[in-house]
């Protein structure tokens, strides 16, 4: 996995944990492939009925409006 690419993933999810956290929840960075990357929602995130909107709406629009060259963010 590209260091360069990581740091700015992580920099974003580091933003987007604070709103999970208020929630009771966190994310975890797995893996970046191909530009796609494999987070996993932990805490009361991991049950939520509503983590696949919070994917989608929230965690894959921020990656990818900051971090272009992501193409996708996948849960795991």
């Amino acid at each position: 996995m590209d260091n360069v690419l990581r740091n700015k993933v992580e920099g974003v999810l580091e933003k987007i944990r604070g709103g999970l956290k208020r929630e009771g929840g966190d994310i975890e960075l797995i893996d970046i492939k191909d530009n796609v990357v494999y987070v996993r929602l932990t805490g009361a995130c991991a049950t939520c009925g509503m983590s696949a909107l919070t994917m989608k709406n929230w965690v894959e629009s921020t990656l990818r409006n900051e971090v272009p060259e992501i193409t996708g963010v996948k849960a795991v």
